[in-house]
């Protein structure tokens, strides 16, 4: 005398995925790390044009897409390429911005395994990234604000706020998992 009432049958678990299915592959970490980084990229940018350029007058607007430049290379080489200043420094700041998306969509799925909220991740990982960044450009060079004044931290904190929050995000949406879709036939 069988029950109907198993849930081992094929109608009740069609379009069901196991655990290991909703691991998202390279492609799929790859592209959304992209699309976050190229995010973050753009919007912390517009954070620099607000707050350093129009709030706190610490530079020209023209001066953002070369900061880069200046930051690796030094001043003094960044005077001397002239426009070219701006197409390194721009490649610089979308090249690390997309290296630090793709790293943060390939660490994602293990947080969101454990429960842990998007954003809560970001406010770390914009201290991280802050941190590591400006360590390897006091390694690289020696002209650069000064990164122990309270003053830069706080501000570069922020501006990293700006850049890892709409990056997790789009991490995040884009990465789900698929909703399985259950219904009879």
């Amino acid at each position: 005398m069988g029950s109907n009432l198993s849930t081992s049958g094929s109608k009740f678990n069609h379009g069901v995925t196991s655990t290991e299915s909703t691991r998202p592959n390279l492609h799929a970490i790859v592209r959304a790390g992209v699309a976050g980084g190229l995010a973050g990229a753009m919007i912390i940018w517009i954070y620099e044009a607000l707050i350093w350029v129009g709030a706190q007058h610490l530079m020209p607007l023209a001066g953002i897409p070369r900061n880069a430049t200046g930051l690796v290379f030094g001043k003094a080489f960044q005077e001397s390429i002239g426009v070219w200043a701006y197409v390194i420094g721009t490649g610089i700041h979308f090249v690390f911005a997309i290296g630090w998306g793709v790293l943060f969509a390939m660490i994602w799925p293990s947080f969101r395994r454990r429960g842990y909220e998007a954003t809560f991740v970001a406010l770390f990982y914009a201290m991280f990234a802050w941190i590591v960044m400006h360590v390897a450009i006091m390694i690289a060079s020696t002209n650069h604000p000064n990164y122990y004044d309270p003053i830069v931290i706080i501000g570069g904190f922020m501006s990293h706020f700006c850049f890892t929050v709409p990056l997790v995000l789009i991490v995040k949406k884009m990465l789900a998992p698929a909703t399985p879709r259950m219904y009879a036939r």
